[in-house]
C-alpha cells in the first residue's frame, strides 16, 4: 500500500516558503524548513506588499489575520488613472461582493518585516516544524515531498531539469518609501503613465512605498539620484496635490520579468510561489499569487494521498490561475505602458465605460481581490 504524506521539505524560508511550513504543518504534516539566509537577514528586506481578499482568507484560516492587525494598513478605495487619456476610475469597496465587503477594505498594505517576524515566531513555537537557517539543507526522506520555494533564480528548479518560459520586460521598477502629504485617508493609487504604471499604496502615518515602473535605464539613473534630485523627479510625477516631505530609505531598482515554469510538479516535488512563476507588479497580484499557491497545496494535503500523486494534482491545479493573472497583467502594462495615438481613445472608453457601470467595477475588482478563476464560483465568508 502506497504511504501518505507525512513529511514536507520546503526549500526558501521567504514569506511563500514559511506561510507554506505554517500551512502544511497545521494538517498534520511534520514539516523541515531551510534556508541559507538567517532568521536576521530574512526579516532585513526593505518592501510593502499589497494584501487582498484570497490572501486575507488563507491568512484568517491559519490564524495570522488577527496578529497582523496592527501592521496592515487598510485602503477603501482604489484611484486608477491613465495620464496619457485623462481617463480615471475610483474604486470602492461598496464595488467589492458582500463578503468581502464587510472588512471594509479593498486590501491592505503590510511592511515585509512584521510580517516575517510574526512568520518565524510562528515557526519557532510549532511542533511539527524543524527550522534549519543560515545552513545546509538536511537530505528528505525517499516519501517526503519537496516544495522548492527558492525564489525566482530557483536552483532546485535547475536541478529538477525543469525549463521556463520567460522574457524581460524594457521596464524596471523603481520602490520606496517616503513621507508624503495631500493623500486622502484610505487612498491607494495605480497611475498608467507612458513610461510605465506607478503605485502609491499607504504604509500609515503618512508613510508610502511608491512603486515606479519606467524603463530599466532610467530606474538605474534615478536609484543613484541625490535626496533633493529623487525628490525633485518624483513630485513631477505625483498627482496633482500630493507632495512628497521626506525619503525614508535608499530607493531600489530591480528589472522585470515574467516567467512560468514549463512544469509545476516533477516527481515528489512542486515549485512554489516565484520559483514556478513571476509577473509584473502591476495591481499588486504577486504575493497573492503565490499565496495561492500555498492555498492549494494546502487543499490537496488535507486529502491525503502520496508524495508523488500530490505534486501531480498540484501541477495540474494552478494553471489556469497563473495564466490568467500573468496574461492580465502583461496585457494592461502592454496597453497602457505606450504613446500610441490609436489607442487612447480605446483606453478612454473603457475607462469611462468601467466608471459609469457598477457591474464592470465590481467584475474587474473580484478579479484583482479573489483572483480570476473566482469570478465564477461564490466566496467564502
Amino acid at each position: 500500500m502506497a504511504k501518505s504524506l507525512t513529511t514536507v521539505h520546503i526549500l526558501g524560508a521567504g514569506p511563500t516558503g514559511s506561510l507554506a511550513a505554517i500551512a502544511l504543518a497545521s494538517t498534520g504534516c511534520s514539516v523541515v524548513l531551510t534556508d541559507p539566509l538567517t532568521r536576521e537577514e530574512l526579516l532585513s528586506r526593505s518592501r510593502a506588499y499589497a494584501i487582498t481578499h484570497s490572501s486575507r482568507r488563507l491568512l484568517t484560516d491559519l490564524k495570522l489575520w488577527t496578529a497582523l492587525q496592527g501592521s496592515l494598513t487598510a485602503f477603501s478605495s482604489l484611484d486608477l488613472r491613465d495620464s496619457a487619456c485623462g481617463g480615471r476610475v475610483i474604486f470602492g469597496f461598496d464595488d467589492l461582493p458582500d463578503s468581502n465587503a464587510r472588512h471594509q477594505a479593498i486590501g491592505w498594505i503590510l511592511d515585509h518585516q512584521p510580517l516575517m517576524k510574526l512568520l518565524m515566531d510562528r515557526l519557532h513555537q510549532h511542533h511539527r516544524v524543524e527550522l534549519s537557517l543560515g545552513c545546509a539543507a538536511p537530505a528528505p526522506g525517499i516519501d517526503d515531498l519537496i516544495v522548492a520555494a527558492d525564489g525566482p533564480r530557483s536552483t532546485t528548479r535547475s536541478k529538477w531539469g525543469i525549463g521556463c518560459w520567460q522574457f524581460r520586460y524594457c521596464q524596471g521598477c523603481l520602490t520606496s518609501k517616503l513621507v508624503l502629504r495631500g493623500v486622502k485617508p484610505g487612498m491607494a493609487y495605480e497611475l498608467f503613465r507612458p513610461e510605465g504604471p506607478f503605485a502609491i499604496l499607504p504604509l500609515g502615518d503618512g508613510i508610502f512605498q511608491v512603486v515606479w515602473s519606467a524603463p530599466w535605464t532610467q530606474c538605474q539613473r534615478r536609484a543613484d539620484l541625490s535626496t533633493p534630485e529623487f525628490l525633485d523627479e518624483l513630485a513631477a510625477v505625483l498627482p496633482a496635490g500630493i507632495e512628497p516631505d521626506l525619503l525614508l530609505d535608499t530607493p531600489q531598482a530591480f528589472p522585470q520579468q515574467w516567467s512560468l515554469a514549463r512544469r509545476l510538479s516533477r516527481g515528489r516535488g512542486v515549485l512554489l510561489g516565484e520559483a514556478g512563476h513571476r509577473c509584473h507588479p502591476v495591481g499588486g497580484q504577486g504575493l497573492n499569487l503565490c499565496w495561492r499557491d500555498v492555498a492549494s497545496l494546502t487543499n490537496l494535503a488535507e486529502h491525503g494521498g502520496t508524495s508523488q500523486r500530490l505534486a501531480r494534482r498540484y501541477g495540474r491545479s494552478r494553471w489556469a490561475d497563473l495564466l490568467m493573472v500573468g496574461l492580465a497583467t502583461d496585457l494592461l502594462v502592454r496597453l497602457f505602458s505606450n504613446q500610441q495615438r490609436w489607442l487612447l481613445p480605446f483606453r478612454r472608453i473603457g475607462l469611462e465605460a468601467m466608471a459609469r457601470f457598477s457591474w464592470l467595477r465590481r467584475i474587474s475588482l473580484r478579479a484583482m481581490t479573489d483572483g480570476p478563476t473566482q469570478l465564477l464560483k461564490p466566496l467564502p465568508d
